[in-house]
This record gives structure tokens, sequence and C-alpha cells, in this order.
């Protein structure tokens, strides 16, 4: 005989099904599920704290770098290539030193003082060791000759140390257009790179310019300068 459900008159009680927990189906609503445990992994926590603590470290460890601020020396005043360095051209500045530049530091400012610029400095410069020499000019295979000059035939603009120059010979006394039956000493124009200025006239009425030359070239400019018949021409300024 076929079951066909329960009897008129029979109340039917369907049983709740348990919960994914095994609890009873007490408080389950229809269409929710239940709540999955949460799983905690310890090491991926400790890994995660182990990278924001290097990167802060990291941080820090730039921030250090760029901000380090050395005591070096600084130029606070011209000093003219081939010119000994004393006490007043030369202070000390806090600066952020990166890696690679060669600064010369405080600490050895005594060791500066007479050494000689080997290029021409001038205020707010750092000093480095590339600057410096301990030998003052001329260099091997040149001369230092002192030449006298009316300031009248100087260039108006000045003159200075590092300036390269001709110097050519004149048919006559500086300032004259008048000629000499003598022989030039000077063959040909001599070039030179002047090494200091004296802009003081002498008793004599003369302005001094010390230029250094090829030592081929030095007796004939001296012999030349001695006849007043010489002309100095600026060719390139110092930088």
């Amino acid at each position: 005989m076929r079951n066909r459900g329960p009897a008129a008159g029979t109340a039917y009680h369907p049983e709740l099904e348990p919960d994914l927990n095994g609890a009873s189906g007490v408080n389950w609503a229809p269409g929710h599920l239940a709540r999955l445990p949460r799983r905690r992994r310890p090491g991926m926590i400790a890994l995660a704290l182990a990278l924001v603590g290097l990167g802060v470290l990291a941080s820090a460890a730039i921030y250090t770098q760029t901000n380090t601020r050395v005591p070096v020396l600084i130029v606070t005043a011209n000093v003219p290539a081939g010119t000994v360095i004393n006490a007043s051209a030369v202070g000390t500045a806090d600066v952020s030193v990166g890696p690679g530049v060669a600064l010369i530091p405080a600490s050895q400012l005594s060791q500066v003082l007479g050494q000689v610029a080997g290029t021409t400095l001038h205020p707010g410069m750092l000093l480095t060791a590339s600057e410096l020499t301990a030998l003052r000019p001329p260099k091997p295979g040149q001369e230092l000759v002192p030449l006298p000059f009316k300031p009248s035939i100087l260039p108006a603009s000045g003159i200075g140390t590092g300036d390269e120059v001709l110097i050519v010979a004149t048919p006559g006394d500086q300032g004259q257009s008048g000629s000499s039956t003598a022989t030039p000493a000077l063959s040909s124009p001599v070039a030179g790179v002047v090494e200091a200025v004296d802009l003081v006239p002498d008793q004599d009425g003369y302005d001094v310019v010390d230029v250094l030359v090829a030592r081929a070239s030095a007796d004939a400019l001296a012999a030349q300068a001695s006849t007043g018949q010489i002309a100095l021409i600026v060719t390139k300024r110092a930088p």
C-alpha cells in the first residue's frame, strides 16, 4: 500500500536542520549563512610588521644621509691664480655633502694657509684640493716678465689676473706715433697670461703688469719692454 503522507487531522512538524557548527537550529533563519570562523596567520602579521619597520628605518637613513651637514672650507675673498692663500681669504661653512664630492674639511684650515691658488678663486666657492698647489708661477718652461705700461694704453675696462694677452712691438715709445730705426728685439707677437697687475703708477708714471710667457720668448720680450715700444692686446678674459 502506497504511503500517501500523514493521515487527515495529523499535525506535521518538519525537523530543523542543524547549523554548520553542529548546533541545533535555534535562531536559524532562512537565507542567512552561518559566519565562518576567522583564520589568523601570525607569520603574515609578523612579516608585515617587519616590512613596516624596515621602511621606517630606510626612510630615516635616507633623511639623515641627505641632511648631514659638515664644516668645510669656503673662499671668502678674490684670490688670483698663483697667489698665496692667507687667513683673510678662507672661512668655514656647514654644507650638505653628497657622495663623491671632495671638499676640504674645516679642520684642515692650517694646512691650506700658505698654499697657492692654482686657479682664480672667488667668494662663495667651496674649496677643493684640485684648486690648490704648493708651487708659485712660473711653471717649468715659463718665465715671468714684468712689463711697464703707461695707464693711457691699458684697456679702459681694466685688466686682471688670468687674462690672456698678446704683447707686440710698436714703432715708437708708448703713447707716441713716431717710428724707430732700431730693429725691434721682438720680431713677432708673444702670447702670455697676466699673473699680477699693479695699477699704482711708479715714479715714472708706469703701471706694471706681470706676464707669464714661454721661456723661449722671455729674453726678447724683456729687451723690447726696456725700450718702451710695446703694446698689450687682451685676447681672452679670465672666467
